[in-house]
């Protein structure tokens, strides 16, 4: 049975749970007892109050001992910040905020030690004073901070327990998004733990696993939109279809995959409208019902200027949060979502909608999903990121990439200025992912904005899990090809391994410091307007990076890097 107990403050109030062998989390292969997640905290909660440091930032591959150390910091009265990931900017701009890093940082973090302390008692917490700050990527790409007391967090929960806790029962928790951000913390950790819902620690990578686990048990899945437009004719449809709710949030769900997905299961996804900023909004099922409905608690007005605002009492503070969406308000407390303000963008004082020009772009057929984007320069510029259809994919073989782009244009000038039109195109075999299950739009500005004078011109990128092809074009105005050789320029050595190290470090996980390269052959020489394919493949296990560079059927150059600490 699940307690009747609802409350972030209490607990670890004894008293509230008659029946400590309740599951708390599956961990590491077991059930998580409350008694041992309350022996847990407070071993931890003993350790970090002998501390003199006062602020931790936390980053955690598995939301269980997050979980720990998140309420061991909280009884302690240490500011807790928690990371959208754990990259090494991230972590040094954390660093630099006096943060002492907690979790798995790489290398980085500081290990603390469990101190079994039975006498340390832990009090309730004060839900108005104790929270954490969210630091998290804003729409520019550029970090900010987000505080939550954990009064607005419980407001929420019981909000939503009114709406779904009949439906989940005593259903487990299982999830393809991380707790590092609101959505998965609060959907897949401080809910399921308030009302004695179990919650798998593990993130899953991918439907199939979760799916797997999912047939022996009652369980209900926490997904993102990215996530559920993957299912197709192989996912295993059964398994979905005994899970007790689909949730989904971070973007908007196609209707068209939320349709697939009840044809196949008869689920009716249950799609969150929300933000960091202001939680939870509004919930919608569209296969029923295209418009979102505002929760109860939330009131959205709008002003003489037609722009939206948020009364919530998720919100700090009195004053209305305006929103950063385009909405068409209707009656009933429902409204439809016309885009986000924020992404209309000038190019040379003429204005553009992003959504608008995607929604052009991903109503031809040879596109299946587009994401544009304003890479800041000198000169402004609009990209283009694309995933093509089968059938573009064969186009753009037979046409070749400039035909192609000039047709693409054509289309786009019926109903956009020149002006405004796509300057750089990225064509990419699958839209690249955080690990909340957004764009990552990061990287896709790193790809975009590689110095032309220093770096490959990107043309297109085919990645899956640790192995990427990029198709490059060698541009003449390189510096390198100065002076070497001032008859025949052809590309150095040297320039290659440094191309695939910069790349590389873009797309995988390598904090570890350089220590050699091995086999490394320069086979081919690389000229001027020569189109390449930069291969590259990451190791983490042993530490190795494998590169080669191709045209065509030859090789031009291959090795590899290896990385690690000195011996």
């Amino acid at each position: 049975m699940i307690p009747k107990q609802k409350n972030l403050a209490l607990l670890f109030e004894k008293t509230r749970y008659p029946n400590t062998k309740n599951k708390v989390a599956f961990y590491q292969g077991d059930y998580i007892s409350q008694a041992r997640f309350y022996a847990d905290v407070q071993q931890l909660a003993a350790s970090f109050c002998q501390l003199k440091q006062h602020t931790f930032a936390l980053y955690y591959e598995q939301a269980y001992p997050f979980c720990v150390s998140l309420f061991a910091l909280l009884h302690c009265d240490k500011k807790v910040w928690i990371a959208a990931n754990n990259k090494p900017e991230i972590a040094k701009q954390l660093t630099l905020q006096g943060c002492v890093l907690l979790g798995d940082w790489n290398g980085s973090e500081t290990v603390i030690e469990s101190n079994k302390v039975d006498e340390f008692k832990l009090k309730p917490l004060d839900l108005n004073k104790a929270g954490f700050t969210i630091f998290t990527s804003g729409s520019t790409g550029q970090a900010k901070t987000i505080h939550k007391t954990l009064q607005q967090l419980q407001t929420e929960i019981d909000l939503l327990e009114s709406c779904w806790g009949e439906l989940l029962g005593n259903a487990q928790v299982l999830a393809t998004v991380s707790h590092q951000h609101i959505y998965g913390l609060l959907f897949r950790v401080l809910w399921p733990l308030v009302v004695g819902r179990c919650f798998y620690s593990e993130m899953f990578l991918s439907p199939e696993p979760l799916l797997k686990v999912a047939d022996n048990i009652s369980a209900y899945w926490v997904a993102s939109p990215a996530q559920l437009k993957r299912l197709d004719e192989l996912t295993p449809w059964r398994q979905l279809s005994q899970l007790k709710a689909l949730f989904s949030s971070g973007g908007v769900l196609p209707i068209v995959t939320a349709e697939q997905i009840y044809l196949n299961s008869q689920h009716k996804v249950l799609e969150i409208y929300g933000s960091s900023e202001t939680g939870g909004m509004a919930w919608r099922q569209s296969i029923e019902n295209a418009l979102w409905t505002t929760f109860d608690g939330i009131d959205i007005s709008i002003d003489q200027l037609g722009d939206h605002y948020l009364s919530s009492a998720y919100l700090a503070g009195e004053k209305p949060y305006k929103m950063d969406d385009k909405l068409k308000l209707l009656k009933n407390k429902q409204f439809e979502l016309l885009g986000r303000l924020d992404r209309i963008v000038k190019i040379e004082e003429k204005r553009l909608s992003l959504d608008e020009l995607e929604s052009a772009l991903t109503a031809v057929k040879w596109i299946e999903q587009c994401y544009s984007l304003l890479i800041v320069a000198k000169r402004d510029k609009v990209a283009v990121v694309l995933v093509l259809t089968l059938k573009g994919e064969a186009f753009l073989q037979q046409q070749g990439r400039t035909n192609f782009i000039r047709q693409l244009r054509k289309q786009l000038m019926s109903r956009f200025e020149t002006v405004v039109l796509p300057k750089k195109w990225l064509f990419i075999n699958t839209l690249p992912l955080t690990s909340q299950g957004k764009i990552n739009q990061q990287l896709l500005i790193q790809l975009l904005s590689l110095d032309p004078f220093y770096s490959p011109q990107i043309l297109s990128c085919n990645y899956q899990d640790q192995n990427i092809v990029l198709q490059c074009r060698v541009s003449p105005g390189l510096l390198y090809f100065d002076g070497h050789f001032p008859e025949q320029p052809i590309l150095p050595g040297v320039t290659q391994l440094a191309w695939a190290e910069q790349l590389a470090k873009m797309f995988f996980n390598i904090s570890l410091p350089f220590l050699r390269m091995e086999v490394v052959k320069f086979k081919k020489i690389i000229e001027p307007n020569m189109l390449v394919d930069i291969h590259l493949s990451w190791k983490a296990e042993t530490g190795k990076l494998y590169f080669e560079i191709t045209s065509g059927s030859y090789s031009h150059s291959s090795g590899r890097m290896v990385y690690g600490e000195s011996p």
